[in-house]
C-alpha cells in the first residue's frame, strides 16, 4: 500500500505528525544506485504500468477523508482473538512436502523442493514508517524473526511499507541466502545491511534460478514509493515461482488488468495462487482489486487453488476486516474456483489443500 490514499489517511487520523509521515512515507528518498553501469532504459527515473498511469493528488486524500468519516462499518477490526498457530524452526526444517504458511497480510513462508522461501516478510507491529502510529497488527506473527531458521530465498513484490519492512529486512540480512527483488528495490536492502552479493534485481519477465527453483518477476498494475520524492522510482511486480513439484503465483499488489491473462498464457497453469484480496475501494480501484476481480485474476493466470492474501492483519480500507474473505469465498463458489483460507500459521499442503473453514467468523 505505502503511499496509496487509504493508507495515507488511516495514519493521518492518528496525529498530525503521523499524517505527514505517512503522506510522505518519510522524506528520505531512494539512495543513488551504486552500480555505475545502470543505464537509463533499465533504470529510468520513473517506472510506468503497462496499461495505465496511476496518479493521485491532495484532492484524492480529501475524498478518502470524506469517505472515512461517512462510511459506517460494523467491524473495522476483529472483536475476538484471531486463531494463530505457532510455527517452530524445527517444523519448517523437517517439513518434507511443498507447503505454505500465512504469516499475516501478504507475508508467507513456503517450503518448496526442500527449500524455505518467503514473500514480502513484514513482522513489524505497524505497516508504517513509524512504529508509534499507523495501521496496527490484528494478531501476532506465528513465528518471530529470531526463531526463524535459515531462509533460502526472500522475494519482495514492491517497496510499500506493508510489503517491504525495514526492520524485518535488517533482522533477516544474515538469515537469508538470497533476496530477489524488482529493479532498484535492492538498493534499499543493501542500504539496510544486506550484502550486495545476496541481492538480485529483476525487470518484468526476467528470471533467476536458485538451487533449481526459477523465480520470474511479472508485471502488476500498481505503483511504488516510500517518500515524497521517490514516486515510481522503483519497480513493482508479481512472482512466478517454478519448483520441481509445484508452480505458484504470488500477485503482490495490483489493480485488475490484462497482464494476468498474459501471465496465464506464458506461465500457467499454476498449482497454487496467492492473490491480493483486501484493502479495496472505488477511490483506488485502479491499483487494488475487488474480490470478484481477484477471483477473475486467479482464473486468468490459470490457477488451480487460490488463497486470498492482503487481508486480516491491518486496517487499510473502509470495508469490514472480514469482508474480503466472505466475498472471495462466495464468488469463488459461484465461479467454480477452489479457494483455501488457512488460519494464520496453519500448515497448508499445496498438493492436498484443506477445505475452507470460516475462521474469520466468531
Amino acid at each position: 500500500m505505502g503511499t496509496s490514499p487509504q493508507n495515507e489517511f488511516i495514519t493521518m487520523k492518528k496525529s498530525l505528525f503521523a499524517t505527514l509521515g505517512v503522506l510522505s512515507m518519510s522524506i528520505a528518498s531512494l539512495t543513488a544506485c551504486t552500480n555505475t553501469e545502470k543505464d537509463s532504459e533499465r533504470y529510468p527515473d520513473k517506472y510506468v504500468n503497462t496499461e495505465m498511469e496511476y496518479k493521485s493528488s491532495f484532492g484524492d486524500i480529501v475524498d478518502v477523508m470524506k469517505s472515512y468519516f461517512t462510511t459506517e462499518r460494523a467491524e473495522p477490526t476483529p472483536t475476538f482473538e484471531l486463531p494463530v498457530h505457532a510455527i517452530t524452526a524445527e517444523q519448517l526444517i523437517d517439513e518434507q512436502s511443498d507447503v505454505v504458511y500465512r504469516l499475516g497480510h501478504s507475508s508467507v513462508i513456503m517450503k518448496l523442493d526442500g527449500q524455505l522461501v518467503m514473500a514480502d516478510p513484514v513482522f513489524s507491529d505497524r505497516a508504517s514508517p513509524v512504529q508509534w502510529a499507523g495501521p496496527k497488527r490484528f494478531h501476532q506473527t506465528p513465528i518471530t524473526l529470531e526463531a526463524l531458521p535459515n531462509i533460502d530465498v526472500v522475494v519482495i513484490s514492491h517497496d510499500h511499507y506493508d510489503h517491504l519492512d525495514k526492520a524485518s529486512v535488517k533482522a533477516l540480512a544474515n538469515k537469508v541466502d538470497h533476496f530477489i527483488v524488482p529493479l532498484k528495490v535492492g538498493d534499499y536492502l543493501i542500504k539496510w545491511g544486506v550484502p550486495s552479493e545476496k541481492v538480485t534485481e529483476l525487470a518484468w519477465w526476467e528470471s533467476h534460478s536458485v538451487n533449481g527453483i526459477e523465480y520470474t518477476l511479472a508485471p502488476t498494475q500498481h505503483f511504488s514509493g516510500r517518500g515524497l520524492t521517490d514516486r515510481d522510482s522503483t519497480l513493482w511486480g508479481s512472482w512466478i515461482i517454478d519448483s520441481k513439484e509445484s508452480k505458484v503465483f504470488f500477485s503482490g499488489d495490483s489493480g485488475y488488468f490484462g497482464g494476468f491473462a498474459e501471465i496465464g498464457e506464458k506461465y500457467g497453469p499454476f498449482d497454487f495462487t496467492m492473490i491480493e484480496t483486501g484493502a479495496y475501494n472505488e477511490l483506488w480501484s485502479q491499483i487494488h482489486m475487488f474480490p470478484e476481480q481477484s477471483v477473475q485474476a486467479h482464473i486468468d493466470v490459470k490457477g488451480k487453488v487460490m488463497m486470498p492474501i492482503h487481508n486480516s492483519t491491518f486496517d487499510l480500507a473502509m470495508h469490514d476486516w472480514y469482508e474480503p474473505m466472505n466475498k472471495a469465498l462466495e464468488i469463488s463458489e459461484e465461479r467454480g474456483v477452489t479457494m483455501v483460507s488457512p488460519e494464520i500459521g496453519q500448515r497448508l499442503d499445496i498438493a492436498n489443500p484443506m477445505p475452507v473453514t470460516k475462521w474469520w467468523q466468531q
